[in-house]
């Protein structure tokens, strides 16, 4: 592989969206070859598993069904997109990776952090992200800034939200080269400038 996978995490209201997109405008000014895609979604395949695990109200999903959909949406999403692109050699900026899946399904809904990994590594064809961005911030402070409409996982509990915090701080110390933190309760520039500076050192 002669591409750089990004993927990039956070709780509720974090600010991932934002950040991704000024990095990608940044990186893109400067010449860089760029591909810019989300889990779930980013394939056709993706984007209807998305919308029934966040935003069809009247389907309720059993935690494990839940969790074989993310599974789904990350082997369609690597197999379509991301490996096309690392072949090529591109930077990809992923929103959201298996560490979501790790955090909110095996933390979250009690499958196990280890299992689930497991399942994630078959997912994603053994793919590993060559940095981790975690956006960190308090769930409440998070749901707050979170829009009005929430989605299925938004609706969550603040207690869920809480423990899916400390499964990515986990995270953090089990792969402290990998998953770096950085505080998002900062400015908007400070946030971008403390992501370029991990980002350049990966390329």
């Amino acid at each position: 592989m002669q591409g750089v996978l990004i993927t990039f995490e956070g709780g509720e209201g974090a600010g991932k969206t934002t950040l991704i997109e000024a990095l990608f405008s940044h990186l893109k000014k400067e010449g860089k070859n760029l591909v810019k895609t989300r889990a779930p979604g980013g394939t056709k395949t993706g984007e209807a598993i998305r919308d029934l695990l966040l935003h069809k109200n009247e389907v309720i999903l059993a935690p494990r069904t839940e969790l074989l959909l993310f599974l789904a949406d990350r082997a369609q999403h690597v197999e379509e997109i991301i490996l096309p692109a690392l072949k090529k050699g591109e930077i990809v900026l992923c929103d959201r990776f298996n560490d979501s899946t790790v955090a909110y399904q095996g933390e979250g809904r009690g499958f196990g952090i280890d299992r689930v990994k497991e399942l994630c590594a078959f997912a994603s064809a053994a793919v590993i992200p060559n940095l981790t961005i975690y956006l960190d911030l308090d769930p409440k402070l998070g749901l707050r800034r979170a829009s009005s409409n929430k989605d299925k996982i938004e609706s969550e509990t603040v207690a869920f939200h809480e423990k899916i915090r400390q499964a990515f701080h986990q995270i953090a110390k089990t792969e402290p080269k990998r998953f770096r933190i950085i505080d998002a309760t900062q400015t908007k520039e400070t946030v971008l400038a403390q992501a370029l500076e991990l980002i350049y050192a990966v390329l």
